[in-house]
């Protein structure tokens, strides 16, 4: 970055930037049902600033190659070129760079890649239509908004079905949601709301940006590109007007028990108090999401006896089921259970997929980089296991905690053995190396680890 820091100047920065945040909010927040049309004014060279703050730097560089560190060579200059070309039409949105990563059982997920510019321009566009849609949102939507997390749908979805002494559970997977969004339907969602011409031209040339794929360059016809900073809202304000004001307004009211719904991004759960209920929606759902370019995938969208067990297990349900189902979600698989006292209770535990998915990632990490100082190693291993433990670190979830400490201290020695045929790491000099190199444990007390 050119010029130094200026902690008065950068204080003062931030003030302006949340009142204009605030400023848009309380517009939105009083006229819900009006259309904003002008935006784009509030993006100036502090908004850009800002974005650039809250842009990851450490992530793969886009299609042109160009790193933060690059970038930041002359960030002013940079930034101010960025918002004369935003503001006027003339920029350009370059391709973003696909890659694949694991999903699990063999399948991958495709990530776009955006260049660092694409990412600070997106994040700016992103922090306004925040301000605006965060009015709007539900409380059933908790994916890829701030002050929400993956733990808090988790515990709506635990509050709500332990309120409803169990439900019948529609879990739903929906089909390649973020390659399948219809671009001009969300276009039309967009200016519902939002019909400033500077950001909707925008949107539609990420939308429009071509993807590039083992160096082909190709321009699909439908859809948000994964890893986006902008796709997240995008997908969200979809969701927002296809799924969850549709449930909120029109099913929840023809119903006759009670049901909630607890969505992040697009994986979400519908919960039932009475069986009929959940086979009416089930049946209109598919209906629903085909009006909008969308579909379930049938062999894994199912519903689930998930009601409390009876007191006494020889007794089932009257439909003749036990209630004993299970069923994953955010990578927990939740199931009944007994607790100390005796009591069902709603349980979970890390999902066996995810689990087994996490313990290659650490194992294939521990092959490629065994050569590294046993110090590099420790440090990288550290935070993947706090990592983890902070994720999946929930009550009644130390089995698999312990699981995974122990497949990680495993590939860990595993590797250090290999890497050397005349020094081998022995599982008493392994113990030993843990003691002046102790790995996080989910426990208070410390362990020895054998083969």
């Amino acid at each position: 970055m050119t010029g130094t820091s200026n902690p008065e100047a950068e204080g003062e920065c931030l003030m302006n930037i949340s009142t204009k945040l605030e400023r848009i909010a309380t517009l939105a927040k009083q006229s819900p049902q009006m259309v904003l049309t002008s935006l784009a004014h509030y993006i100036d060279i502090d908004w850009l600033r800002e974005a650039y703050r809250r842009t990851r730097k450490n992530g793969a560089a886009g299609i042109d190659g160009q790193t933060a560190a690059d970038y930041a060579v002359n960030l002013e200059g940079n930034l101010q070129s960025l918002l004369d070309r935003a503001k006027s039409g003339r920029y350009r949105a370059p391709a973003v760079r696909r890659v694949h990563i694991p999903k699990g059982k063999g399948a991958t997920r495709p990530i776009g890649i955006p260049t660092i510019e694409d990412k600070v321009l997106q994040r700016a566009v992103l922090m306004v239509l925040e301000a605006v849609y965060e009015q709007d949102f539900l409380d059933c939507s908790f994916g890829f908004r701030p002050g929400r997390s993956p733990h808090d749908a988790l515990n709506s979805l635990r509050s709500h079905t332990t309120k409803m002494g169990g439900c019948w559970l529609l879990e739903v997977d929906l089909r390649s949601f973020f390659d399948s969004v219809d671009r001009g339907q969300l276009r039309e969602m967009l200016r519902q709301r939002v019909r400033d011409g500077v950001l909707i031209r925008l949107i539609g040339k990420w939308l429009n940006a071509g993807v590039v794929e083992d160096g082909d360059l190709k321009y699909p016809d439908s859809g948000t590109p994964q890893g986006g900073v902008i796709s997240p809202i995008l997908a969200n304000i979809v969701l927002h007007e296809v799924l969850d004001k549709w449930f909120e307004n029109d099913v929840k009211p023809r119903l006759k028990g009670r049901a909630f719904l607890v969505r992040f991004a697009d994986d979400f759960v519908i919960g039932f108090a009475r069986e009929d209920d959940a086979r009416r929606v089930w049946d209109v759902l598919p209906k629903r999401l085909g009006r909008f370019g969308l579909s379930i995938h049938p062999e894994k969208t199912r519903l689930i006896d998930f009601r409390r067990p009876p007191r006494n297990p020889s007794v089932g349900h009257a439909s003749g089921s036990s209630g004993s189902d299970v069923f994953d979600l955010l990578g927990f698989t939740y199931f009944w259970g007994r607790s100390l006292k005796g009591y069902w209770v709603m349980k979970q535990k890390t999902a066996s997929s995810r689990l087994t998915r996490s313990i290659k990632a650490v194992f294939d990490w521990c092959k490629a980089h065994r050569h590294k100082s046993i110090r590099f190693q420790h440090k990288q291993l550290c935070a993947k296991l706090r990592g983890h433990y902070q994720y999946f670190g929930v009550i009644g979830n130390s089995r698999s905690l312990g699981g995974f400490y122990r497949e990680t201290t495993r590939a860990w020695q595993k590797w250090l053995h290999r890497r050397s045929q005349r020094r081998r790491m022995t599982w008493d000099r392994f113990n030993a190396l843990l003691k002046a190199y102790p790995l996080p444990t989910p426990w208070k007390r410390t362990v020895t680890l054998s083969a």
